[in-house]
């Protein structure tokens, strides 16, 4: 059971909000339509999370994305 929560682990993007989430833990686990799972690496820096997301077209200004 922790494997499967652990396989959710990562950062989430809210695109609505322009808000992205740090995950580590199963007390939350973001759920669709709202939270995009965008990377696996709970440390990646903000800077890469708008490098991902510009890559993946997710949102049209990823420079106004902001940690949740």
């Amino acid at each position: 059971m922790e494997q499967q929560y652990s396989q959710k682990f990562g950062i989430y993007l809210n695109i609505k909000e322009l808000k992205v989430a740090r995950i580590n833990s199963p007390h939350w686990i973001p759920s669709a339509p709202d939270w995009v799972f965008l990377t696996p690496e709970v440390n990646t820096t903000l800077l890469n999370i708008r490098q991902l997301a510009r890559e993946q077209k997710l949102v049209s200004k990823p420079d106004k994305l902001v940690w949740s």
